[in-house]
């Protein structure tokens, strides 16, 4: 192909042209970043060592102890565990944090400031000032702290619900102890569950976090703050691609909490919950797996006021969908106490909407009673599963919480409730939605169960309770 000088011309021209409207697709944070970086704060901490304490407070060693001629030997004299210096006592850690308001609040992580004895804010233009502890919540990660300063520059606050997948976002902060460092990325993911956090619908970015980054700002392109940068993926102890962040409704949740009234209460449900597998949505007759599945109800709890049962599988929360069961404690716990809020169940394939009286959750759970009996058991086999059942002793009763019915695992041999994962000591409760009176009972339910089809069974023990599906085999 031959071009003239004016087509190649032209062609160049239009590449310029297209090149320059890929650029300016990108986002430019440098105007963000100007603004908003007066907010965002350094946060260095020290805590002293308890046993650091001890080991000062010990008396002088004797000339005659063998320790003191131990010492004498080394350090030509007796040792004095005074004479340490403090420095080697003391643990010092990096954090971020920024202003929410311009009289000295600020938020940040529970982990930067956690059991601190002294917070120092310091901010871009090199101020510092010592900060007092408002309050602090382990659950969410949240604390807030006050400075004693006026006209401080405080963020604007954004929506993280409103967030994108996909969308551009920046962060601020001081990972590794480099103060004020600006960071961009997209929106990973929303609504991440992270295994040691229940109440926290995190939001998941690219973003590069780092040590230090902790209690930083996650900033939307308007200047917004959407998130605290709070946790990051990794098996180096650096940045790795998974950054998560605390949304923040749900962190300006808590810090009103922790400055109206010094602490922090949750809604609460009663339920134990679990996720709706492929097999478990196939036994329950559903089309497709979703909700939170209830495993087991806290006796005189609201879901039990409200007639919430084991086996129903709550899919809307105050009109919100519950696609998965991690999805629905943050829910809860966002809800007033005492306020009704109206859950939606499938139980027994139909849907079934009631209304539930959301209470405050507990500090903490009360373990159940335990004791023995030397009452006889009751053994029965059931060879079509590989199981060995027997009734439970009033003991085991009180210790399960079970006023009737159930049946004990005394022996798992080889058959589908072993390839379920079925285990010795655990207390079979339910066979799909029917709540097993005792070992004939249970006979009677496994004969009725059908080659092929997977069945729902809620077991039992000590660690809580959980359904499980197992499968009779087409053939024998």
């Amino acid at each position: 192909m031959i071009l003239t000088r004016t087509a190649t011309g032209i062609f160049a021209l239009l590449l310029i042209m297209l090149s320059g409207a890929a650029v300016a697709q990108l986002p430019d944070f440098t105007e963000l970043a100007a603004q908003n970086a007066p907010s965002v704060v350094n946060i260095s901490t020290k805590k002293s060592n308890k046993l650091g304490k001890q080991f000062k407070e010990m008396p002088e060693i004797p000339k005659d102890n063998p320790l003191g001629e131990l010492f004498e030997h080394f350090f030509g004299g007796p040792f004095n565990f005074d004479q340490i210096p403090d420095e080697l006592f003391n643990t010092e850690s990096l954090g971020s944090g920024f202003v929410i308001s311009n009289d000295g609040y600020i938020l940040t992580n529970h982990h930067v400031v956690s059991e601190a004895d002294e917070i120092i804010v310091r901010f871009s233009d090199r101020r510092e000032y010592e900060a007092q502890l408002i309050g602090s919540d382990k659950a969410t990660d949240v604390a807030l702290i006050k400075i004693d300063a006026t006209g401080l520059p405080a963020v604007r606050m954004g929506k993280g619900h409103e967030l994108k997948v996909g969308e551009w976002v920046l962060a601020i902060g001081s990972p590794f102890g480099f103060e004020h460092s600006v960071t961009a990325g997209i929106v990973s993911a929303k609504g991440r569950s992270l295994p040691t956090e229940n109440y926290v619908p995190f939001i998941q970015t690219d973003v590069a976090i780092n040590p230090g980054n902790s209690g930083g700002p996650l900033f939307n392109l308007d200047g917004e703050v959407v998130g605290i940068n709070s946790q990051i993926y990794s098996r180096t102890g650096g940045f790795m691609g998974l950054s998560f962040a605390i949304p923040i409704e749900v962190a300006m949740n808590v810090a009103n909490q922790l400055r109206e009234t010094g602490k922090v209460s949750r809604g609460w449900l009663g339920v134990l919950i679990q996720d709706v597998t492929r097999e478990l949505a196939e036994s329950f007759g559903m089309d497709q797996p979703r909700g939170a599945l209830v495993a087991r109800v806290i006796p005189e709890s609201p879901a039990e006021k409200a007639g919430i049962r084991v086996g129903d599988i709550i899919v809307e929360f105050n009109g919100r969908r519950v696609i998965r069961s991690s999805a629905l404690p943050p829910m809860v716990g966002a809800s007033p106490v005492d306020k009704l809020s109206d859950i939606v169940v499938l139980r027994n394939g139909e849907r079934v909407t009631m209304r539930v009286n959301i209470g405050e959750l507990p500090d903490e759970e009360l373990a159940a009673a335990s004791g023995e009996s030397q009452q006889p058991e009751i053994v029965q086999d059931t060879n079509l599963l590989g199981l060995t059942v027997r009734e439970l002793n009033p003991a085991e009763r009180e210790t399960s919480g079970l006023e009737q019915g159930g049946v004990m695992v005394t022996e798992v041999g080889q058959g589908p409730a072993s390839a379920a994962g079925i285990r010795t000591g655990e207390i079979i409760v339910m066979v799909r939605n029917h709540r097993l009176e005792g070992v004939e009972d249970f006979r009677d339910q496994v004969s009725k169960l059908k080659k092929g089809k997977p069945v729902a069974l809620l077991v039992q023990d000590g660690e809580g309770s959980r359904w499980l599906t197992l499968t009779l085999p087409e053939q024998e």
